[in-house]
């Protein structure tokens, strides 16, 4: 219980304050209460995306669509309602100028990484996110993110219950055996 209350009293504690605050660093370490001061989220596993380092258009992006409802999640969309289009692209340049973190995720195993080149081959991940999973534009850096995270997102992409991007839905038609390999390979990059 304690758990699933957690991200709603933080939320209703950080509304009030991201109207108050006033300069790009103080709104970003409103974001830093779930997503990590250093850029690794506390909470382990951690759920919660990591976002120094990300590619600007994809977080510039994915604020938009927190905003316009787009992208649904019970924490981001009442934090980002509050905020203008320019904030937001203040906060995405911000958080993609920050260094990458390290969060120490083990590498996966030899068999984790052969699963996982097989499911590229159906799914092409490469052809959007790039060699060595880095991301570009408004494509994400997948490589060092949270093994949770992407297990969830994959799946979500999957389900239809994310639904802000719908060429993923149709990719993450795989194997759900290959979409937690590709979760457990890329968060050890």
């Amino acid at each position: 219980m304690k758990r699933l209350l957690f991200p709603i009293v933080l939320t209703l504690v950080l509304v009030p304050f991201v109207a108050c605050a006033e300069t790009i660093e103080e709104k970003a370490q409103i974001c830093a209460a779930c997503h990590g001061k250093k850029g690794v989220p506390q909470e382990q596993p951690f759920a919660v995306p990591i976002i120094w380092g990300q590619q600007f258009g994809y977080l510039y992006f994915q604020l938009c669509d927190f905003k316009s409802g787009v992208r649904k999640n019970d924490q981001m969309t009442p934090i980002v309602e509050s905020l203008d289009r320019g904030e937001l692209t203040e906060l995405a340049r911000y958080f993609a100028k920050q260094p990458w973190p390290e969060p120490q995720q083990p590498n996966a195993s030899h068999d984790v990484a052969g699963q996982t080149r097989h499911a590229d081959k159906a799914a092409v991940c490469t052809g959007c996110h790039k060699q060595g999973f880095v991301g570009d534009g408004s494509q994400p850096r997948l490589a060092g993110q949270s093994q949770a995270y992407l297990e969830k997102t994959m799946k979500d992409f999957r389900s239809g219950a994310r639904g802000n991007n719908p060429g993923m839905t149709d990719l993450m038609k795989v194997p759900e055996p290959d979409i937690a390999a590709l979760a457990e390979y890329l968060a050890g990059l």
